[in-house]
Order: structure tokens, then C-alpha cells, then sequence
């Protein structure tokens, strides 16, 4: 073994340090001589020191920390954490100071679709037909006036003294549209066409603002709905007569009337008489639905909303009244040539559907889920004629407005039989649209007939499309795929595209190549029958015989009726662009409202679909009662 001196220094032995030794031990054994001895004669080595006290940077420097008060972290740490916040916003932060300092290049948005450049156009019909301002202008326009900034620059103020000789209204019956080519304002198409038009507003305001059109929409509205409260007592609460047209056309002879003169309505100077009606639950009926449904696209007005409301109700107790149950055209030949109403219960059940919507009152869903109401309406009869909505059936259109209330707000017992039957029916209604089941006609160019090969087509067409696409909608926001035709499932795009094949006919996919929407395109009708606009605005009067030059006249239309789809083409897919040949080239009020809804429904993105809720915004939460428990068992 090697001994070895592992503390380093010399094995020396100092023997007078060894003698004092001796000397220490004998006197104080009981002392700590390593308390006692004397200092070493040199500092210990550097490793001896590491040794017994650490690495010397363990000595000198010790860790500082810093009191957060519930945290207490080094302060190097604490350092670094500040320093690389500080670092982070500046990288961070710089760039967007930069970003935002450069002038910004927006993309253009996309550009808009077909179906929403009609509808802008579609909307200027209505003011196409307008007669005159009811005071709802700028203060700057005196009542009963067009306004300046009228967008019709070959229309004026007209029909001042409509109904002024009349005791009972005020200021007489100025407003209102004219219905078509003529100059005659018939009440129950006008409030059908103001319906459709709320009913659109109603379900797609957001593709109405989105567009610039909601308030274009709205003044529309208010037009016809303040005319309708001219024609009864809309303060009151019962009223016994409602004024239903004015202007009237015999026909068969010379007498100055709305059909014998071609006139511009802005130089009528021949007598305008007044139809007063004291039964009328048809006319009443769908008064209600109109006064209604715009109830509810005003309610941000409460003032007029509530105005609206009640005077719905007031003119659908008329309609109810059990001594005035008389079609309102029955033996009126200043009607029924034109408008002839064929029953009352649709519009029952179509103004009770919409009073229910507007103001929540249980009474009018009891009303129109009544068996024996379905009944009496023939709601629930697969009969071909009453799939087809117009303005004198209503059927289908109230089947597919209460099956939203069903698909939406599933309201249960005691109304879910006769809802799940109404929603039923509204799907044999789409289900016979399409051509493959051939319950009605279509032309070799792909028009479907639902008037039986009768002129005026158009009309039928676009409502259909409306339903179809509108249903589709309730349908798309429920997340439901399709709807069934007996054994046979469908998806939501077999209805949509229905409704976009009767729409791109009617806008020119048809074998003329021809828009029947008057502006659209380069070739659309040229001659439509139209007093106004086939007269020049030329500053001249011309007389009730001094404008049968312009009716016969070979040439254009001086003024273009934009907007205006016309009567269409006839079951062969031929059209005559001829002015005095009204069943081709004449437009109607009626025909142009389901054209706007259908557009509507059919613009913009499919994603942006129905307003879900805005319909309901009166109708409150339904808690039914439990069924009646079963009959009591016999043995």
C-alpha cells in the first residue's frame, strides 16, 4: 500500500509544535484544540477550499428574486418575461401600424345574380302603376301628389277626383294602383297583390336590404295598404260596406269608360263611378290578409302596425257577418267580367292564417284548423285547378303558410292533425308541378300549363315557382333534405329547380328567345297594352278617341314599362307582340306580385334563405292541454 498525503502540504514534523503538544495535552485534555490551535501557516488550497465550501461563484453570487405579491419569481426571470412582452408588441403591433397606414383596395363585391337584377326592375312596375302620393313623401309634397323624385319620368299626378262626391270619405278615394292596361283600380286583385308582396317582405327582408330594395319594398306596401283603409271605416269597429273598384268598363258601347277611351289616367275626363259592396267575404277576406301581413312588416312602426292590425280585424268581422255571405262580383257586371270571384272560404282560412301571424290570437289558428273549415274551402281535395294559386284560390298558398307553422313552431295537440294535413297536401301540391307525375301539361319549350292552355299564363307560373321555392326554403332551414311524392323521395334541389325553369322561361329560355319581362334583355315586348305608356309624354292632352291612334299604332311603345311581365305566351309557345291583343302583351298587378316574390326567393345566395322568426315576432308560445284521456272500457 501507498500512503499518500491527500489534504496536499509537506509529511514534515515540526517538533516544537510536537513539544507544546505534550505539554497541551497533559494541562487541558478537556479543551477543543481545534477551537485552540493556532492558525494554519497558509490558506487552504484552491480544490480543499471547493471542497468544503463549493465552487466559488456559489459564494459570490446569490439569486434575487422579486415579490409579485401572491407570486414571487426571480428577478432574472422577471427581466426576461418584460423584455420579450415588449419584443412581442412591436413585432406584432408594427405590422398592423403599417397594414393600416396603406390605403386599402377593396375587392369588388361579386356581381349580383340574375334573379336579383330582375327583381330591381320587377319592383318599378308598381311605381309604373302608381296614381298619386297619399301624403307619405317628403314634406315638400303637397298630398295627393306624385312626388319629385317620382322614378317614373312619364307618369304624373292622376285620378285627384276619384270618390270625391262620396259622404263618407274625406278627401275621396285618391292612391291606390292601376290594375293593368286600363285605368280602373278593382279592389280584390290590388289587396291579393299587396299580400304577396308583405308575404315576400315578411320572409326576406335581409335579400331586400341586402339589395337596397327594403325600404323600395315597404313604400310599395304602405302605397296600396293606405288606399285600402280610404275604402271603409278602418277607425271603427264594425263597418256594413266596403268600396271595391273605381272606374268601371261596360263594354258593347260608345259610353266614355275605362275600356271605350285610350287614354292616359293623367287626362281622364270621362265619369269614374264607385262599386259599393255591403257582401263581400272574398273581398273582405283577402283585405284582411293584406292589412295583416303588412301589420307585421311594420311592426318597427308600431303606430301604423298596430293601425293595420286593427283594421284587419274590423274588415274580416264584416267577412264573417252571416247576412253578407255573397261572393262581392255576384251580379255586378262592373266586376265579374273581370275579376269574379268563385268562393270565400279560401280567403277565410287565407286572412285568418295571417291575423293569427300578426296578432297571436288562438281564435283565428281554431279558425282555420277547423275540419269543417278545410272542408267547406276543399282544402284537402287533390283536385288539379285548386293546386294552382291565383288571385281567386288561395288554397295552396295558406297550406304552404300554415306547414311552415307546423315545421317551425310544431304547436302539437289539439291543432297537429290538421296542420300534418295541410303540410300533407302542400306536398301533393309541389309533388303535381312536376312533369314526370303529368298532372298538367307543359309546353314543348318547357312552360308548365296550370290554366289549361288559356291565355294569360304567366300569372300561375310565377306563383307557382314562389311556392316551390319558398317551401323549399322552410324546408333548407330545418335541415330536412326533401319531401316525399307517395313512394318517391325528392331532394330540395328537384323543387328549386322547378322554380328556376319556369323563371328562366319566363326570362328567356323559351323558344322565341324572348323575356317577357318588359326591360329585360335586349328582346322583350315592344307594344305592351298600356294606356300610359304606349301614349307619348309629349305635354299634349290627347282625348278619349284622340288616343285610339296609339293603340292601333305599329310602333313601339314610346315609354318603357319597365319591370312589367306581360300575359305570356300561349300553349304552343307562341307570342304575339301586338298592343291590341291584351291576352299576350298586357301586364296585371296580381301577375307582377308573385313575379316579385318569386324573385326574391330565388335571388341571392340559397345559404341566406327564410327569416325563421319573423313571422312568429306576435305569435306567443303554445302550452297545449293534454289529450282527453280514452273512453271508459265495456266489457
Amino acid at each position: 500500500m501507498h500512503s499518500a498525503n491527500h489534504w496536499g502540504g509537506s509529511f514534515e514534523i515540526n517538533e516544537e509544535a510536537a513539544a507544546d503538544d505534550g505539554r497541551w495535552r497533559r494541562g487541558v485534555d478537556d479543551v477543543d484544540r481545534a477551537a485552540l490551535s493556532p492558525s494554519p501557516r497558509h490558506d487552504l488550497a484552491e480544490t480543499q477550499q471547493s471542497w468544503l465550501l463549493g465552487p466559488p461563484d456559489e459564494r459570490k453570487k446569490r439569486k434575487q428574486y422579486v415579490d409579485l405579491g401572491c407570486v414571487v419569481c426571480s428577478r432574472k426571470v422577471f427581466k426576461w418575461t418584460l423584455w420579450s412582452i415588449a419584443i412581442a408588441a412591436v413585432v406584432i403591433g408594427l405590422p398592423i401600424v403599417i397594414a393600416k397606414s396603406i390605403p386599402k383596395k377593396n375587392d369588388p363585391p361579386p356581381p349580383p345574380d340574375r334573379y336579383t337584377l330582375a327583381l330591381h326592375k320587377a319592383l318599378l312596375f308598381f311605381d309604373a302603376q302608381k296614381w298619386l302620393r297619399l301624403g307619405t313623401g317628403p314634406p315638400a309634397v303637397p298630398a295627393g301628389r306624385l312626388p319629385k323624385e317620382n322614378p317614373i319620368p312619364w307618369r304624373g299626378d292622376s285620378g285627384l277626383q276619384d270618390g270625391s262626391g262620396l259622404p263618407d270619405v274625406k278627401g275621396g278615394l285618391v292612391g291606390g294602383y292601376y290594375d293593368a292596361g286600363d285605368n280602373i283600380k278593382f279592389g280584390f286583385p290590388m289587396a291579393f297583390a299587396m299580400t304577396m308582396l308583405s308575404w315576400s317582405a315578411v320572409e326576406y327582408p335581409q335579400k331586400y336590404k341586402a339589395i337596397g330594395e327594403y325600404d323600395h319594398i315597404r313604400e310599395l306596401i304602405k302605397w296600396g295598404t293606405d288606399y285600402m283603409l280610404l275604402t271603409f271605416n278602418s277607425s271603427a269597429s264594425t263597418i256594413d260596406h266596403i268600396y271595391s273598384q273605381v272606374g268601371a268598363a261596360v263594354g258593347g258601347t260608345t259610353t266614355p269608360d275605362d275600356h271605350y277611351c285610350w287614354e292616359r289616367p293623367e287626362d281622364m275626363d270621362y265619369p269614374r263611378p264607385v262599386q259599393r259592396t255591403v257582401a263581400g267575404p272574398d273581398l273582405a277576406g283577402e283585405m284582411a290578409a293584406a292589412l295583416a301581413a303588412a301589420s307585421i312588416v311594420f311592426k318597427d312602426d308600431a303606430a301604423y302596425s298596430k293601425r293595420l292590425v286593427a283594421a284587419a280585424a274590423t274588415v274580416f268581422d264584416f267577412a264573417r257577418d252571416r247576412g253578407r255571405r255573397t261572393t262581392y262580383s255576384r251580379g255586378n257586371p262592373a266586376i265579374d267580367r273581370f275579376y269574379n270571384s268563385t268562393s270565400y272560404f279560401d280567403e277565410y282560412m287565407w286572412g285568418g292564417a295571417w291575423l293569427y301571424y300578426a296578432t297571436g290570437n288562438v281564435s283565428y289558428l281554431k279558425l282555420v284548423t277547423d275540419a269543417g273549415m278545410a272542408r267547406n274551402a276543399m282544402a284537402l281535395m287533390n283536385v288539379p285547378d285548386l293546386a294552382v294559386l291565383s288571385w281567386d284560390n288561395k288554397i295552396p298558398a295558406v297550406e304552404v303558410l300554415l306547414s311552415r307553422y307546423r315545421l317551425f313552431l310544431n304547436p302539437g295537440y289539439p291543432y297537429e292533425e290538421m296542420l300534418q294535413a295541410y303540410q300533407k297536401q302542400t306536398g301533393l301540391t309541389l309533388c303535381s308541378y312536376l312533369q314526370q307525375f303529368q298532372v298538367f301539361n307543359f309546353t314543348k319549350g318547357g312552360m308548365i300549363q296550370l290554366n289549361h292552355g288559356q291565355p294569360e299564363p304567366l300569372q300561375y307560373v310565377v306563383n307557382a315557382a314562389f311556392l316551390a321555392a319558398i317551401y323549399s326554403d322552410y324546408l333548407q332551414a330545418l335541415g330536412v333534405p326533401g319531401w316525399n311524392c307517395g313512394p318517391y323521395f325528392f331532394s330540395l334541389q328537384v323543387l328549386r329547380d322547378f322554380a328556376t325553369s319556369q323563371m328562366d322561361y319566363i326570362m328567356g329560355s323559351n323558344p322565341k328567345n324572348m323575356s317577357y319581362i318588359v326591360g329585360w334583355g335586349s328582346n322583350y315586348p315592344k307594344h305592351v297594352h298600356h294606356r300610359a305608356a304606349s301614349i307619348p309624354w309629349d305635354g299634349r292632352k290627347y282625348g278619349c278617341a284622340g288616343g285610339w291612334r296609339w293603340q292601333d299604332s305599329s310602333n313601339p311603345n314610346p315609354n318603357i314599362i319597365t319591370g312589367a311581365m306581360v300575359g305570356g305566351p300561349d300553349r304552343f309557345d307562341g307570342f304575339h307582340d301586338v298592343r291590341s291583343n291584351y291576352n299576350y302583351t298586357e301586364p296585371t298587378l296580381a301577375g307582377n306580385a308573385g313575379l316579385v316574390a318569386a324573385l326574391a326567393a330565388l335571388s341571392g345566395s340559397t345559404a341566406g334563405g327564410v327569416d325563421r322568426n319573423n313571422i312568429f315576432s306576435a305569435v306567443t308560445p303554445l302550452y297545449p292541454p293534454s289529450p282527453p284521456p280514452p273512453p271508459a272500457w265495456k266489457p
